[in-house]
């Protein structure tokens, strides 16, 4: 079996990246999502949790991860993340090359928040960048009711700026509308296929 053909999705919070993952699925690319993937091992018996119990009993809640308990570590300690990312990341690491492994599609996304912030996207075949105007953006994510302006200006200074990302995609897709979201999404999926079939 040879390896699929890898796809990074990436894009700031409130561009869109959840909907456009869903579009290539819907196109038939199985997708393989990061953050689902940290609620796996986060989860009761999931792999993560027996190693954060070592390292800080108090995250560990009804067998599970409790994320806003290791929130307020992090507020607390300043040597905190790089301890989590430690147990972390090469788990969700291992969880991406067993999707890539069970996985017999010719195409797969690998949807990555931080993609180019961890490095990710040197292992990409093609990066693809979800991009939306800035104000549409903020709108966006307020519209969830899920955080305040304050904490959305705090995620948006940690990400890469929106341009830096754009600058550096094979593909950008804007979501402006679903409509050209879609468009864009086909379009990608034709073109891979294209050229695997002349590889």
């Amino acid at each position: 079996m040879s390896n699929p053909f890898i796809i990074g999705l990436t894009g700031s919070i409130g561009m869109g990246k959840s909907t456009t993952a869903t579009m290539f699925a819907e196109e038939g690319v199985p997708v393989w999502d990061a953050d689902a993937a940290v609620h796996r091992i986060y989860a009761p018996g999931g792999a993560a949790v027996e190693p954060l119990r070592a390292i800080y009993p108090d995250a560990i809640v009804g067998g599970a991860v409790d994320r806003n308990i290791l929130k307020d570590w992090i507020g607390k300690d300043p040597s905190a993340l790089k301890q989590i990312e430690a147990v972390v990341h090469p788990l969700v690491a291992q969880d991406r090359a067993d999707f890539i492994a069970g996985s017999d599609a010719p195409i797969v996304v690998l949807d990555i928040p931080l993609l180019f912030e961890t490095g990710a996207d040197d292992r990409m075949d093609l990066v693809v960048v979800v991009s939306a105007p800035a104000d549409l953006q903020r709108a966006r994510v307020l519209a969830r009711g899920t955080m305040s302006t304050e904490q959305f200006n705090t995620i948006l200074a940690k990400q890469m700026p929106d341009a830096e990302k754009r600058k550096r995609a094979d593909v950008v897709i804007p979501t402006e509308t679903m409509d050209d979201a879609r468009t864009a999404v086909r379009a990608v999926v034709t073109q891979v296929k294209e050229r695997l079939s002349h590889a």
